[in-house]
């Protein structure tokens, strides 16, 4: 048997913000795909990391005690903590300062309940593995999605102790032949983008964890995002919300609909905009809230 690790850390943001850890854990659908398990019952997420040494390993986050979040794992050594305690963070978004959001949301009676903790974005480790999963999700049914994430992981994902497997490297999925997107994966026309995408990652040519630099401008973030292949105006808008980015709203097929049942009444894209304008660079994610408050009971 491994030896068991766990560590605790505050819920709490940059300038002392409450974190909702429920709320994080099930901030947007793309949450729970592979290497991701969400347990609804338990409130609990489990993922697998790729570490140093290509090892991966297994770590579970659920609430600890009043105000933190217990990180669980197994065969973590004490040369990993550090890298597997900073994933953690990264993932739950602990770095984010909303408190700007919050004062906004205090005077709206639609989003004041967002101010006990709602509204981070749940994001992966690397920039790259969001890209390429939010890819899998363009004209596809969701089912369609989960099937290409899971072969791309359960095929060239680092495997861990427990046989779970992380998300692949760009060098694994860069490795991969046209075959293994088009047989296995199923990935239809998206393979080739996967395939280039992965390749130039690899090769050195493209820093997507760049896209983290809080010093880049929204405009400027987007036209590095819609220039990738196979990142669409869709895929963009959805990116800059896991990057943290939220001046934009995600207008589409589920969102326009689900404002209209939650509204009454259809309404035009300006419309919709000018409702959350007040929230000027956080309008998208008081947006996406107003829209996923029925996720969580309470």
């Amino acid at each position: 048997m491994a030896k068991r690790w766990s560590v605790e850390l505050g819920l709490k943001g940059a300038s002392g913000e409450p974190v909702d850890l429920w709320r994080t854990l099930s901030s947007h659908g793309v949450a729970d795909l592979p290497p991701n398990v969400i347990d609804d019952q338990a409130r609990t997420l489990e993922t697998t990391l790729a570490l140093p040494r290509n090892r991966a390993r297994t770590i579970r986050m659920r609430s600890g005690r009043p105000g933190r979040v217990l990180i669980e794992g197994e065969g973590i050594a004490a040369s990993d903590a550090p890298a597997v305690k900073e994933a953690a963070r990264h993932i739950l978004r602990l770095d984010a300062d909303l408190s700007g959001f919050y004062e906004a949301a205090r005077e709206d009676p639609d989003l004041g309940w967002a101010c006990a903790g709602a509204g981070r974005m749940l994001r992966s480790p690397a920039v790259f593995e969001d890209v390429v999963k939010t890819i899998c999700t363009t004209n596809c049914t969701w089912s369609a999605t989960v099937r290409m994430t899971t072969a791309l992981v359960e095929h060239l994902g680092l495997e861990a102790l427990d046989g779970r497997h992380a998300f692949p490297t760009p060098a694994a999925m860069a490795e991969a032949g046209e075959d293994f997107y088009r047989d296995t994966v199923r990935a239809g026309y998206r393979g080739a983008y996967l395939h280039a995408l992965a390749a130039d990652v690899a090769a050195g040519s493209l820093d997507l964890e760049a896209l983290n630099d809080p010093e880049l401008p929204d405009d400027e973030v987007a036209e590095r995002l819609l220039a990738l292949p196979g990142c669409g105006p869709y895929a963009t808008a959805h990116m800059m919300m896991l990057l943290g980015r939220y001046s934009r709203l995600i207008l589409d097929s589920w969102t326009r609909p689900k404002y209209a049942r939650l509204n009454g009444r259809k309404a035009a894209d300006k419309t919709i905009e000018r409702r959350f304008r007040r929230y000027r660079d956080y309008a998208g994610l008081a947006f996406w809230l107003y829209l996923t408050r029925d996720w969580v009971e309470g």
